[in-house]
């Protein structure tokens, strides 16, 4: 029982398997590599070594109340997901928008990613490819829904920010293995499809769309 394995743990470890679970519910994601702004370096993540330490004993805890915790060795990503699709976020069209595009960029260049499997980008291309695919009502953004997607998939590890703090004019950007997870190979299929067809209507629709994270 997880209990029993708890118990074994020191008191520190005690504090870390506390403070890591809280984490995990309210960001989602965890990725093997982070970048450090002020060392301009990716490094690995303590965080991530530390639940890979506590894996079986904090995935039956979460088991328990119907969360699943799952490790994807290979791209360095620990996910936790309700088994019921509850606690779904609902994030603003834009946004969704946002994070489809991030994930054809990624997949654009998966295979330059590297080591620690994160692509390079920044907030103009991302919205110049939105601009290119017939995203962007009449073409043009504005600066707070830029900045507050970023954030948004930023806070549950999909993205992370290359500078210390986030500029209204734009961002150096890595897009995190995470996004895998978050958006499947069909979900852009099946994004191309949608786009094709909002394309086909010449129109699109303007309430809000949702995405589970």
């Amino acid at each position: 029982m997880w209990n029993e394995e708890y118990e074994k743990l020191s008191s520190y470890e005690k504090g870390e398997f506390r403070r890591l679970s809280n984490y995990l519910l309210s960001h989602t994601y965890l990725v093997r590599y982070e970048y450090q702004s002020g060392q301009q370096m990716t490094m690995p993540s303590s965080d991530y070594t530390m639940v890979s330490r506590f894996f079986s004993v904090m995935q039956e805890y979460f088991s328990i109340s119907g969360w699943k915790l799952e490790k994807e060795d290979n791209y360095g990503v620990i996910s936790l997901i309700n088994i019921y699709d509850h606690n779904r976020l609902r994030v603003d069209r834009f946004t969704t928008l946002f994070l489809y595009t991030c994930r054809l960029i990624y997949e654009e260049h998966r295979e330059e990613s590297g080591q620690f499997h994160t692509v390079r980008t920044d907030t103009q291309t991302v919205v110049e490819k939105m601009r290119m695919l017939g995203l962007l009502e009449k073409g043009k953004t504005s600066q707070k829904e830029r900045l507050d997607a970023q954030r948004t998939l930023a806070h549950y590890n999909i993205l992370q920010k290359m500078d210390s703090t986030w500029s209204n004019e734009g961002n150096q950007l890595l897009i995190l293995p995470s996004i895998l997870s978050m958006v499947s190979n069909q979900g852009i299929n099946d994004m191309m499809t949608e786009l094709e067809e909002m394309k086909n209507n010449g129109t699109q629709d303007d309430d809000e769309m949702e995405e589970s994270i």
